[in-house]
């Protein structure tokens, strides 16, 4: 039932080789006006502190004042600690950690109500990885202000580890085994976060703020 503001980065997609069809993320944006709910299509590198309000901006002068936000962007790219570089984590900090700050920051100035959300998604994940870990182990703490420090606002701000999710990404060889370090027998899906996300969005989750939430089938604990 939301109007959705959508924002995107082609260069980041294909500088990584990430799935994705000549109309993304149109089609999404189709789907939901099908839906018989608004659509506009935000193009931005977050990585610019020019943009992630500029984001903001945009979307309320679009849609009227945004009650919720996702934050379902990063910077990920494999480093190990050794191989790590300067210019590599900077570059993590700046989308991962900075972005996500303004975002956060120009959604509570626009804010106007008593019932606002926040959800940004998060991972344990750091070995082999250690620049997204590190600024996601950032963002974890980000949010946890947030949610104290905006709560008279009545913005609720919480976290999401979903695990490993297979969004596309996984060769058969890692999701088989993945799966088998799973107590369930399979990986994430998307549709599993999407769920947990609906929740914290929705009224029902209403009491819920300043948590970093692990939904991973139990795979972290396996």
């Amino acid at each position: 039932g939301w109007d959705l503001a959508l924002s995107f980065w082609h260069p980041y997609d294909e500088r990584l080789g990430l799935p994705h069809g000549p109309s993304d993320p149109e089609a999404l944006a189709d789907e939901v006006r099908q839906l018989g709910r608004r659509a506009v299509l935000l193009p931005g590198d977050l990585a610019d502190p020019a943009v992630p309000p500029a984001v903001v901006g945009r979307a309320a002068a679009e849609l009227g004042p945004i009650s919720g936000m996702v934050l379902a962007h990063c910077e990920s790219v494999d480093y190990s600690f050794m191989d790590t570089t300067v210019a590599a984590l900077q570059q993590h900090l700046s989308v991962d950690v900075v972005a996500s700050w303004q975002l956060i920051h120009a959604f509570a100035e626009q804010f106007i109500g008593e019932d606002g959300r926040i959800v940004a998604f998060t991972s344990d994940h750091v070995v082999g990885n250690v620049p997204y870990g590190a600024s996601k182990a950032a963002l974890d703490r980000i949010m946890v202000a947030a949610a104290v420090e905006l709560g008279p606002r009545g913005i609720r701000a919480n976290a999401v580890s979903p695990g490993p999710t297979d969004t596309g990404w996984m060769g058969d060889a890692m999701a088989r085994s993945l799966a088998a370090r799973s107590p369930l027998g399979r990986v994430s899906s998307p549709a599993d976060a999407a769920a947990l996300t609906a929740f914290l969005l929705g009224e029902e989750g209403g009491w819920i703020n300043g948590q970093v939430l692990t939904s991973d089938g139990g795979i972290a604990s396996h």
